[in-house]
């Protein structure tokens, strides 16, 4: 990937609304996920292109350190050759003539040295703002990718809270006691048949217990009739009941 559609990418990621996203997305939750995964794999990217870049610049500024050491040398060089030069004129002209060739070589490294750092400024220069803008982007990048991490917590920890209010409500539905067609309800009705039950077998041991009372006292009416039966067939004196009456 060139510095140019890196460069490009990280500017339209940085400028992405993420709530408009996030609002326009039928599903938010995946929407954040993918946010996710697009600004990891770019981040990545992005610190690569960055890696290369800075490495390229770095090479271009020990490059641009060495002409201009060069340069430097090379003039210290001529200076040195062309005062020897003046030195031996007097006496030697040959090795004047000499020495001041040396000083010329000398100078026209200087020249080309000097010509190589001052081209190698302006790319140092536009290197220099490229690798500034892609660390700002790529910091850029990272808030948002942490931005996105904070909304896709929040998002979960709301689902979480509405799956919890959900089940509430419809724990809560489940047992309305003024529902017949509950749970509860239904138990209710349940307990209130076997009640019924029990009731009606209580009364209907009472209502048995009744007639053999009623059993009993006919008993004794009919024992006392056939008491009296026999003390008439004795004999006796008349009923008592008759006599009385008398």
């Amino acid at each position: 990937m060139t510095k140019q559609s890196i460069f490009g990418r990280i500017s339209t990621l940085v400028r992405a609304n993420i709530n408009s996203l996030l609002d326009s997305a039928e599903d938010p939750q995946k929407m954040i996920d993918q946010l996710v995964r697009d600004y990891t794999n770019s981040i990545a990217d992005a610190e690569s292109a960055i890696a290369e870049t800075i490495g390229n610049l770095r090479l271009l500024e020990r490059d641009h350190e060495e002409d201009v050491q060069a340069a430097t040398e090379w003039g210290n060089k001529a200076l040195a050759a062309s005062r020897k030069a003046d030195d031996v004129r007097a006496t030697n002209p040959a090795d004047a003539d000499k020495f001041d060739n040396l000083a010329k070589i000398a100078l026209q490294r200087q020249i080309s040295a000097e010509r190589e750092a001052r081209g190698a400024e302006p790319t140092i220069a536009s290197q220099t703002e490229i690798v500034d803008k892609l660390k700002s982007g790529l910091n850029g990048m990272k808030e948002k990718l942490g931005e996105l991490k904070n909304k896709r917590s929040e998002l979960l920890a709301r689902a979480k809270v509405a799956e919890a209010q959900t089940k509430v409500q419809d724990a809560v539905g489940s047992i309305n006691v003024l529902d017949p067609t509950s749970e509860l309800g239904r138990f209710e009705d349940k307990v209130r048949r076997q009640e019924a039950l029990a009731q009606g077998k209580i009364e209907l041991a009472a209502s048995s217990l009744d007639a053999q009372f009623e059993s009993l006292e006919d008993l004794g009416e009919l024992t006392e009739v056939e008491a009296r039966l026999a003390e008439l067939k004795a004999g006796g004196s008349a009923p008592r009941q008759a006599i009385e009456g008398n």
